[in-house]
């Protein structure tokens, strides 16, 4: 589903985002980050080799076979038009939009991935997801993600009228962790559970650079003495993002004020 690029031109450049979280804290916050978030695209779309996007896109998603949540149009728009140009996007589920289902693929030609994956990127390799339920603890989620991947769980509340279904989601959702990052968000140190994670992997095979996102914190960290796992962090506090020059890649920052 994901097509390699085994060789990069000079020039362009490989793109990393993911927790636009739009929906949180308020729809006028919401609009304004979404609004960044097209400026951000409508700056990389000029060098973009591809562009990833890992996860939690926003607060909530869930496709009805005839409905989608209200809103986000600026995005879609812009996604749409940056696919249609020739430039891949490829859209990661995270645990708050997992029930994507076929709207960005059949829509906008953006195929959906729902777990990590390993891929070369000019004379590099990497392993791509969002980060959620992987690696020690987080026991609680692993048991929800079963449950809410779980097509009966998916079905029943597919036969939720949309106005009761995305409106009770939507309540639920502006109590996530998100929108209290800059307290719940703490380094751990060596108890880093996606550290571990990447050191397993490794330990299978090798990548250069591991990216996720989900942590919501900004992290460029060795694992092992050849590869680095960077997360991406998050774009209500930080808009911050990764950058692929066929060198190196790089942390980095779009118009990071609050919004």
């Amino acid at each position: 589903m994901i097509t390699p690029i085994n060789h990069l031109p000079p020039g362009k450049k490989v793109y990393f985002a993911s927790d636009f979280h739009l929906g949180v804290p308020t729809p006028e916050k919401s609009l304004a980050r979404e609004k960044k978030i097209v400026r951000w695209l409508d700056q990389v779309k000029e060098d973009a080799q591809a562009i990833y996007l890992l996860g939690d896109i926003f607060d909530f998603w869930f496709e009805y076979r005839h409905a989608i949540p209200r809103g986000f149009i600026r995005l879609q728009g812009k996604l749409a038009e940056i696919a249609d140009s020739g430039i891949p996007i490829y859209l990661f589920t995270g645990n708050h939009d997992m029930w994507m289902f076929d709207y960005f693929p059949k829509e906008l030609n953006i195929p959906i991935i729902r777990k990590p994956v390993s891929t070369q990127i000019g004379k590099h390799t990497f392993y791509i997801g969002h980060g959620d339920g992987l690696g020690p603890k987080d026991y609680t989620y692993k048991v929800l993600k079963k449950v809410f991947a779980n097509p009966m769980s998916q079905w029943l509340f597919a036969r939720i009228h949309p106005n009761l279904g995305i409106g009770l989601a939507n309540f639920w959702s502006r109590r996530s962790r998100i929108q209290n990052t800059k307290q719940d968000e703490v380094f751990h140190g060596d108890d880093e559970w996606l550290v571990h994670y990447c050191q397993r992997v490794e330990g299978r095979q090798h990548h250069d650079f591991y990216v996720f996102g989900h942590r919501h914190l900004p992290l460029d960290l060795p694992i092992g003495e050849r590869s680095r796992y960077l997360n991406l962090g998050e774009w209500v506090n930080y808009c911050s993002y990764a950058v692929y020059d066929g060198q190196e890649l790089t942390l980095t920052y779009f118009e990071n004020q609050p919004d």
